[in-house]
């Protein structure tokens, strides 16, 4: 299975220019310390975080393989449109809702990155933030996969390289890209009542395709609205089977914002959301709750709203989101001794208002303004039949 060997060679080269730092405590209080002594070891310095995006651009110059990726990712493709990618990023804000493992650190960065490849036009473009994290992306995705690699050589019961293929293939990456484009398209969005225009499908659908370019990831399945539909559907087709632990990981990614900024949305209007969006077919193989009445009318009362700088605020610069710019570090270490376990949510945040609040009081002013519609047209017709009795008399 085809994966993208230009950014593991980059990878490999990195790690030989700077090795990740793998033992920090030991490197710290000294490898052959006695165990008698019981002084105290010298406070512990946090570790330097390691840039791979820097690193690469620092390198590029002098290494053939780094100067390779460091030109394939800064030339700008024939079919790129710098127009149309604005127009694309336009369309995420216009139409786009705040919308794993369960960590919401985790959550965050991949908010994170989206957000920064539609922030602007220069945010995209090379030596922007969007560009930027989209390549830091295209290495973690390398390092990721050479560790579980190295797991499965060791256990080969950790991952069954022979019935799921390289992990972080081809075709996983063209799934997540599909995910955030042609998904929202046809699936998500209508499911709202929001069916974009075709121009504005050819936009987003653009932009998300030079996002796959950035990442590794093969982008002729994007180059057409009907090439990115029908990789969607295929994908629906043949790829969606979950398992166990796709069980446990879309109720811990549940746990995981329930009760949290910014929405502070309880689990039964999450699982009420997971079912607007996906449908009950798909929610009930996943194990997720069916909420009651209450949380359908609650997704009713839904309404659009683009939080361009308030997303931006909350998930990155916030404490409870990142904190600061995440240089997408290779944090969650798959290990032999450690797999997928149903965990349970932080507990909510007691606080007034958040998206139900704001939902029911959305569906209640509705229901009032279709009422006084509906009584200020029964008025009207009955004003209309008394004058037409009082002519026909």
């Amino acid at each position: 299975m085809s994966y993208d060997l230009l950014g593991e060679a980059a990878l490999d080269r990195l790690n030989f220019l700077c090795p990740p730092q793998t033992n920090v405590q030991q490197a710290v209080n000294g490898p052959h310390r006695s165990p008698a002594d019981t002084s105290q070891p010298p406070p512990m310095t946090p570790p330097r975080k390691r840039d791979l995006y820097m690193l690469l651009r620092d390198h590029a110059e002098g290494d053939e393989v780094l100067g390779r990726l460091w030109a394939d990712v800064n030339a700008v493709p024939s079919w790129v449109c710098w127009e149309q990618i604005g127009r694309g990023q336009e369309v995420f804000y216009r139409y786009g809702r705040d919308k794993s493992r369960r960590d919401p650190h985790a959550n965050c960065e991949t908010t994170q990155h989206i957000l920064q490849c539609t922030r602007d036009l220069p945010s995209i473009k090379s030596g922007g933030a969007g560009h930027a994290s989209s390549v830091r992306v295209r290495l973690l995705h390398a390092a990721v996969r050479q560790k579980i690699l190295r797991l499965a050589q060791q256990n080969p019961e950790y991952y069954d390289i022979q019935r799921w293929g390289i992990p972080i293939n081809d075709l996983d990456c063209v799934a997540t890209i599909g995910t955030f484009s042609a998904t929202l398209i046809w699936l998500s969005f209508p499911r709202q009542g929001i069916w974009l225009r075709r121009r504005e499908v050819e936009d987003y659908i653009a932009l998300f395709r030079y996002i796959a370019y950035l990442t590794g990831t093969p982008h002729e399945f994007f180059a057409t609205p009907e090439k990115a539909k029908k990789i969607m559907e295929v994908l629906l087709r043949d790829e969606i089977s979950p398992s166990a632990t796709s069980r446990i990981l879309a109720n811990n990614i549940l746990s995981s914002l329930e009760g949290q900024p910014p929405t502070f949305a309880s689990r039964s209007f999450l699982e009420a959301s997971c079912r607007w969006l996906n449908g009950n077919e798909l929610c009930d193989q996943l194990g997720i709750g069916r909420p009651s009445l209450y949380y359908w009318i609650l997704m009713a009362g839904q309404v659009i709203a683009a939080f361009r700088r308030i997303m931006w605020s909350v998930i990155v610069e916030d404490k409870q989101g990142l904190g600061q710019e995440t240089v997408f570090e290779f944090k969650y270490i798959p290990k032999l001794s450690k797999t997928t376990k149903a965990e349970k949510g932080r507990g909510t945040l007691v606080r007034r208002g958040g998206v139900e609040k704001r939902n029911f009081r959305a569906f209640v002013l509705a229901c009032i303004g279709i009422t006084g519609v509906v009584w200020v047209a029964l008025r009207f017709l009955i004003r209309l039949w008394r004058e037409a009795v009082i002519l026909c008399g």
